[in-house]
């Protein structure tokens, strides 16, 4: 076999394998988790049923690849390279609110998803108990760099402060204010930051 001939059946399945993760992302935000089907799936990436499984594991190996893409986000690693940089409290508070907008606009229908699966379907819980881990372990480095500047409010400890973090800038925050209340991400992301700057800075 060819060097070329190899590298076009290389490049055929990775176009196969992102067909059939964009099509289960897509099904996933419509119809749910759950609601999503297999055949579904293999008919909107336009393979046979069995190819879903072979190269996405299922529904479940499916969800599994998003949340790896979700954890892999450049803008996650560009902040933590930058925070060490940033010696302005209300500039680290910023990035913080400016990557965690950039995260739902980029991922937000997988965290949904994930969080709808995730008391239903053992799998779904665990991938959402390692996502929060890292997301609160990203968020706690943030809080400890505001400790070492002397930044936060009196009687404010770094644990304190990653929890305060997590308030405004986990899950729930942006879900609230965009979905239940209909705000624009920009409005929340700002409203958010507003709100964590009075709370945490000194």
């Amino acid at each position: 076999m060819s060097t070329r001939t190899s590298g076009r059946r290389a490049d055929y399945a990775e176009l196969t394998r992102r067909a059939i993760i964009d099509a289960a992302r897509t099904l996933f935000a419509r119809r749910g988790f759950f609601g999503a089907k297999i055949d579904e799936i293999a008919e909107l990436a336009n393979v046979a049923p069995g190819t879903v499984y072979a190269v996405g594991g299922g529904k479940q190996g499916l969800l599994r690849i998003l949340i790896d893409e979700w954890a892999a986000a450049p803008v996650l690693k560009e902040s933590l390279e930058r925070l060490p940089d940033l010696r302005d409290p209300h500039e680290v508070l910023a990035l913080v609110a400016a990557s965690s907008r950039r995260v739902r606009e980029d991922h937000g229908d997988v965290i949904r998803v994930l969080l709808s699966a995730a008391p239903h379907d053992e799998p779904a819980a665990e991938g959402l108990r390692v996502s929060t881990e890292r997301y609160r372990g990203t968020l706690a480095a943030v809080a400890r760099h505001l400790h070492e500047l002397g930044s936060l409010a009196e009687g404010t400890d770094a644990r304190h402060a990653t929890d305060v973090l997590w308030f405004y800038f986990g899950y729930s925050g942006y879900l609230t204010l965009t979905e239940d209340n209909g705000w624009p991400l920009a409005k929340a992301e700002q409203w958010l930051l507003t709100q964590c700057e009075r709370t945490l800075l000194g």
